[in-house]
């Protein structure tokens, strides 16, 4: 080796290895002091901050499913895969003739700017959410009723980042990143091809973080509700950039007109009426960079008016000295979330237990699709859970892990869940992005 190119080699090399002392340096203390276990429940422990200048970047490697492998299943519950040969499925809706719709997607492209942008959008592409969009809604019909999608067709393509889906009154409602489109749509129907029409614009202004959108069908089937995440982690963008996100929007598809339901929410996700009570429910994923312990990703009812701190407080009253001006005025205002989910957790995919059939153990409740962390050590999440719920209509006692074993002994991903819904059997349908496949969770025979 000529002895320049050594001198170049040997370099590289100890800059390398000064970044890495540097950055251990300026992470060291980031591990987390408590177990997800204390950080979840109606009553979490709450711990004082660690703040990171540097976020603690802790992503789970892609490894995938080996041959004829497949998550693990609580006791007295069985698992088998639906549906493979996906591309990045993450939400799905349960049609009434049992047919089941997947959006295949991702986050737009061309999104990321920033050297920090790039990094991330790098740092998601080893954790399996780097690939392009796929843009499509397919549909998932079990033909014979044995749990296994015998056949699927593309049902809408050439959409723009497609998440929540909901029908009503003769019409699929679709949420773009952008948009919430509607299209005329008779459940039996193995392809779409009306135009959509526009209900109203969504908010995906760059660099558009937070970009899946959920939408759910009111209780009166006349409004829906439809979650907008936030554009930063904690408005470090300024507040112009958070017009309309960090909330819940109620819309008229009539008028075309919308309001804002709750805010102070920074990336709501899954939607839910719990059974007993007809509260609407949601998930919400909470802040980044203050340690491994904080904040508490979170599950809770949302009313009209309510505001949830978001981007000045976390879990009511728990100030974030980070965020300025501050606006301790609006303490008093604020409302605790009802149930933590874990720190870190990306707590996403929510249904209840109504008309499920996996036992008395899971009979009331809400199942939690967590897709799991990225910055915490160790990690949380990338397991399914069941929340048990009283006959108040809120939770009572700790989760129960439903669906394990995504995370390898190595650490690495095999799969991510997100989305989880009920089969028309009573069966729990889980969305697995980075396994590219739909599990199928039943009662053990």
């Amino acid at each position: 080796m000529p002895k320049l190119l050594r001198k170049i080699l040997i370099a590289i090399g100890l800059v390398l290895v000064a970044a890495a002392l540097v950055y251990a340096y300026l992470t060291s203390g980031q591990t987390a002091r408590l177990t997800p276990e204390d950080v979840t429940g109606a009553q979490p422990k709450i711990i004082g901050p660690k703040i990171e200048t540097i976020p603690n970047v802790n992503i789970a490697d892609v490894a995938g499913w080996p041959k004829d492998s497949k998550p693990k299943a609580a006791e007295g519950l069985a698992v088998n895969e639906f549906a493979g040969g996906l591309d990045h499925p993450r939400w799905m809706l349960l049609l009434p003739n049992g047919d089941v719709l997947v959006a295949e997607t991702n986050k737009p492209a061309g999104q990321q700017r920033s050297l920090t942008q790039r990094i991330m959008r790098f740092l998601q592409g080893r954790a399996g959410a780097g690939v392009p969009s796929p843009d499509r809604i397919t549909l998932l019909r079990d033909t014979d009723g044995d749990g296994v999608a015998e056949q699927r067709s593309v049902l809408l393509s050439g959409l723009h980042s497609p998440f929540g889906m909901a029908l009503n009154n003769g019409t699929l409602y679709v949420a773009n990143t952008d948009a919430l489109m509607a299209f005329p749509f008779t459940p039996g129907q193995t392809k779409i091809t009306a135009p959509g029409e526009k209900v109203i614009n969504l908010p995906a202004n760059q660099p558009n973080n937070h970009w899946a959108r959920n939408v759910v069908v009111s209780a009166s089937g006349q409004r829906l509700y439809v979650t907008v995440g936030s554009n930063s982690n904690i408005a470090e963008g300024g507040l112009d950039a958070e017009v309309n996100r960090a909330n819940i929007l109620e819309v008229d598809p009539v008028t075309k007109r919308f309001r804002i339901f709750a805010s102070g929410l920074r990336n709501p996700n899954g939607l839910a009426y719990e059974p007993k009570s007809g509260g609407l429910w949601v998930t919400v994923n909470e802040r980044d960079m203050l340690g491994g312990d904080l904040a508490p990703d979170y599950m809770t009812r949302v009313d009209f008016g309510a505001f949830y701190g978001w981007p000045y407080s976390y879990w009511g009253a728990y100030v974030d000295t980070r965020v300025q001006p501050g606006r301790p005025d609006l303490l008093e205002y604020t409302k605790r979330p009802d149930y933590a989910l874990g720190p870190h957790t990306a707590s996403l995919g929510l249904t209840f237990a109504d008309g499920a059939n996996l036992g008395p153990r899971f009979a009331n409740g809400a199942f939690v699709g967590q897709h799991g962390s990225w910055n915490r050590t160790p990690p949380s999440g990338y397991k399914v859970i069941f929340v048990p719920f009283g006959d108040n209509g809120y939770p009572n006692g700790k989760p129960i892990d439903v669906l394990t074993g995504f995370l390898n002994d190595d650490g690495d991903a095999q799969g991510r869940p997100v989305g989880v819904i009920k089969d028309k059997t009573g069966a729990l349908l889980v969305a697995d992005d980075v396994g590219n496949r739909i599990w199928r969770v039943s009662a053990a025979k």
